[in-house]
């Protein structure tokens, strides 16, 4: 719809010829101007065209391009990715606030030869869009998308919604036959961890927590600690599509339902990922990796001891054990690990 100009009108009393004149009085006295053209008639009038030029449409309403990958599945994007990686899914999930993590994350394992089997989890549109305008196919959006500006606090209740989803992703790929490695996105690969899932074990985790274990410990799953659960971390974690680790999953997410978050509790994701190892125990095959490999943040961060101890053993870094997003990026910084800074050209995704 287009405004039109209005016509221009001669204003009464004007025209070709003079109107007669009856008396020297009517002759001599100053004409008044029509009160059509005073000034604050003019002014109210193009107030008016003003706000009617600022609500009304000067053509067709705009609308967003519309995105092929809106309608793109995770069944498509799971054999997409899955088809690079011999049948092995390498998940993450992100929001927008996330993706300077995602392409650090993203640099370490193009580095170890294995950003073709990635596949990430966007948690808005615009993520969705962003990922796959730059690295087409590598980003699947599952409906319904939860409200991304209130995922990022640790702790908060879109954090829980955020993290509460990872379980039925994870079971959805499982589910389609291919095998699963989930990594949070404030890691960095050092090596291929793949050589360290060894044998067939259903499920393969790391320890969150932080007191050292001797060099060959167990790989059993671990006592219970004081609040009667294990700590283990969801961080990361590798499951073939067995029986076993489908139930794990759906023990994970009654979990949650049972568990959910409140002012009081602030829960996240991890405590019922521990409740339903505890409660799967002798029916799920599970691998407890190595320490020296995978350290928790707690351990790897603020014990450097041991750090040198364990020299050239270093596989996967979680930077946890610290919530906020520059106090990650300056730690991750000050121990030479945010990439993005000098090698944002080996990021898929290039500059964030």
């Amino acid at each position: 719809m287009s405004l039109h100009q209005r016509p221009h009108q001669k204003p009464p009393g004007t025209g070709d010829s003079l109107p007669a004149v009856s008396s020297p009085t009517a002759a001599t006295a100053p004409s008044r101007p029509h009160p059509l053209l005073t000034l604050p008639y003019l002014f109210s009038l193009l107030a008016v065209l003003l706000f009617a030029a600022l609500l009304l449409p000067w053509g067709p309403a705009a609308r967003p391009p519309s995105s092929p990958w809106r309608s793109y599945t995770l069944q498509e994007a799971a054999a997409f990715a899955a088809a690079a990686g011999n049948g092995t899914v390498l998940l993450a999930a992100v929001s927008g606030p996330y993706l300077p993590f995602l392409s650090n994350w993203l640099i370490s394992v193009r580095r170890a030869g294995r950003a073709d089997q990635v596949l990430v989890i966007a948690e808005d549109y615009e993520t969705l869009d962003r990922i796959n305008a730059a690295w087409p196919g590598h980003a699947v959006l599952v409906p319904p998308a939860p409200d991304a500006q209130t995922a990022h606090k640790f702790g908060s209740q879109g954090f829980f919604n955020f993290t509460s989803r990872r379980p039925r992703h994870l079971l959805q790929i499982l589910e389609l036959g291919y095998s699963v490695m989930y990594n949070d996105v404030d890691m960095v690969w050092l090596a291929d961890p793949f050589p360290y899932l060894v044998e067939d074990h259903d499920v393969y985790f790391m320890d969150d927590m932080t007191p050292v274990k001797p060099l060959d410990h167990s790989h059993e799953l671990p006592p219970p600690g004081k609040k009667g659960r294990t700590y283990i971390c969801s961080c990361m974690i590798f499951l073939r599509p067995t029986e076993g680790a489908k139930l794990l999953l759906r023990k994970w997410i009654e979990e949650l339902k049972e568990q959910p978050w409140s002012k009081q509790r602030k829960a996240n994701d991890q405590p019922a990922f521990n409740w339903a190892l505890n409660k799967t125990a002798g029916q799920v095959d599970v691998y407890l990796l190595p320490q020296s490999a995978f350290p928790t943040g707690g351990l790897y961060f603020k014990n450097k001891t041991w750090v040198k101890q364990t020299k050239g053993k270093h596989v996967i870094i979680h930077n946890n054990y610290i919530t906020g997003f520059e106090k990650k990026i300056k730690r991750f910084r000050d121990h030479g690990l945010w990439l993005v800074d000098e090698h944002s050209d080996e990021s898929p995704l290039g500059r964030i």
